[in-house]
């Protein structure tokens, strides 16, 4: 029998794994700054022992009570530093935690070379993210030569009520800047931003419909793009099942995204109380959802793995990775040293104790659809030179990086309309194109030493329809073997059409030279002159 030392032991998630530690056959410290609440939840059971314990004097328990293992269940980790794991290092004692705060998470290599010189294990983030979120993640990519996207999802049943730590970890990310991997670099996203409705389904339980999350910060977003073949695009999205929520979260992110309000973590106690008066709300129903895009010799391919909890099973799913992650530290499995927890299970590390739950899960490969150029083009597409076709194979998630030269405005009428729209300054530019695509539609956002422009694009019959704003315009693209024209046919305003002898002019080509993307865009207004003319070349990125 090991003694774990349980941070947090009578919380949410810490009595979880209290009782899933003693299941396993140890003798749990069940520690917390009120000894009455420690007791009262231990009650008569042999091997749970409550003991009161303040973070600030974890040396004196250390030396005191000689676990074999501390488990840190307490958080918000996002508010913490590496103290107790460095006590930890210094009293020779194994450590492991459910953290799931980026910087604490990926901090704590930091403390790799002490960990290794005192021999013992301190792994970070035994948890849904990245412990479970990794092993899900590995399992798919198995066999892909080349993953371009992976997107992760967390659907909380309502009556799933988060705690004190869980509730400062949401509201302290509303609004706030994270650093995000996509388009093959780091960029900007907020917080509880980018909402989007999401289905999840799975065999053996009924599918989970309308769901809404958003965009949050995790380990997974610094850790997979540099884990896997590709470098991929990576997002991890939450929400609660009511609807309202999500939008409140969501609305209220804007206060904080522009600066109105510095952070809503204040309102942190307050969440608990208003999550109450709605908890008769909703089901008992919680998902997750981890979804990689990539190519299989040759093919584009979709792998999902989902799993759905019923019967008010899932805040367990937080608490599963814990004991694996011990049994493999007292069976010698994992090698003395700091690291997070991503790597150090598989899928089967669960499957008893899912088994054993109201909760089932699966995984799916599903074929992809032709890009969005070649839908249009048809054969012609296979003509393209493979530089132009390279571009134009969007997938989920893509970038390329190259330089372009800008000639601006004919005149300052011309040129006010060019800043409405967001054209780029005059000038010789470094250029990245980000391209994303979901569900056959695709955005390019094109980025001009800093400055960005984005449109649209889609299909209609045979024409490729670009939108700037409410305005639309469908192209024909004659094509050859050299390259291809964009020949503009017909534009709208939202639904209307407009005159065609109205419209900007811009008969846009792209071609290979130099082994290179190239592309000429001039556009200009009748009556009015040119907005803009850009030329340059591209290349893609395809791996970091």
């Amino acid at each position: 029998m090991s003694r774990i030392l349980l941070l947090g032991g009578y919380g949410g998630f810490g009595g979880r794994i209290a009782w899933r530690l003693v299941s396993a056959g140890h003798e749990v410290l069940v520690a917390g700054r009120s000894i009455s609440k420690a007791r009262a939840f231990c009650g008569e059971a042999p091997s749970l022992i409550p003991l009161t314990l303040d973070r600030s004097r974890i040396t004196t328990a250390l030396e005191e009570h000689r676990p074999t293992i501390v488990v840190d269940a307490s958080g918000p980790f996002q508010a913490m530093d590496h103290a107790i794991p460095k006590a930890c290092i210094a009293a020779g004692v194994h450590y492991v935690d459910i953290a799931d705060s980026r910087d604490f998470v990926c901090g704590i290599r930091a403390l790799d070379d002490a960990a290794r010189a005192a021999g013992v294990t301190i792994l970070s983030g035994a948890s849904s993210m990245p412990a479970l979120s990794g092993a899900a993640v590995r399992h798919l990519a198995h066999g892909m030569d080349r993953v371009r996207a992976v997107e992760m999802a967390i659907s909380a049943s309502n009556k799933a009520t988060a705690g004190p730590a869980v509730s400062a970890a949401i509201i302290g990310q509303v609004g706030q800047p994270m650093r995000i991997w996509r388009g093959q670099h780091w960029t900007k996203a907020f917080g509880w931003q980018e909402m989007r409705s999401v289905r999840f389904q799975c065999a053996g339980s009924a599918a989970i419909t309308g769901r809404k999350v958003a965009l949050v910060d995790v380990p997974d977003l610094a850790l997979m793009p540099e884990r896997l073949a590709g470098c991929p695009a990576v997002s991890f999205r939450a929400g609660t099942e009511l609807w309202f929520q999500n939008w409140a979260l969501w609305l209220t992110s804007w206060l904080v995204r522009w600066r109105l309000v510095a952070t809503l973590a204040p309102l942190a106690r307050l969440l608990h109380p208003l999550q109450s008066l709605t908890r008769s709300l909703g089901s008992d129903r919680s998902a997750m959802s981890v979804r990689l895009f990539g190519d299989v010799a040759g093919r584009k391919v979709e792998r999902r793995w989902t799993l759905i909890a019923d019967r008010g099973d899932g805040p367990e799913v937080p608490t599963l990775s814990v004991v694996p992650v011990i049994a493999r530290i007292l069976s010698g499995q994992e090698a003395a040293g700091a690291r997070d927890a991503g790597e150090a299970l598989t899928l089967d590390d669960y499957a008893d104790a899912l088994g054993k739950l109201a909760i089932h899960h699966d995984t799916k490969e599903l074929s992809a659809q032709p890009s969005l150029y070649e839908r249009v083009m048809g054969n012609r597409f296979a003509m393209l030179p493979p530089e132009v076709r390279a571009i134009h194979d969007v997938f989920r998630d893509g970038g390329a990086t190259g330089e372009a030269e800008v000639t601006g405005a004919a005149n300052p009428f011309a040129a006010l309309i060019a800043r409405i729209v967001g054209f780029p300054k005059p000038g010789r530019h470094r250029l990245h194109v980000h391209f994303r695509e979901l569900d056959g539609y695709e955005s390019w956002t094109r980025d001009f030493s800093g400055r960005r422009f984005q449109s649209h694009l889609s299909q209609r019959g045979r024409w490729l329809v670009e939108r700037f704003g409410p305005f639309r315009f469908a192209f024909d693209l004659p094509s050859d073997a050299e390259g291809l024209t964009m020949i503009m046919e017909r534009w709208w305003v939202g639904p209307l059409p407009l005159p065609k002898w109205l419209a900007p002019s811009s008969t846009a080509r792209e071609w290979s030279e130099g082994g290179h993307f190239h592309f000429d865009v001039p556009i200009a207004l009748p009556l009015i002159g040119r907005l803009v003319h850009y030329r340059g070349w591209l290349e893609p990125l395809e791996n970091g």
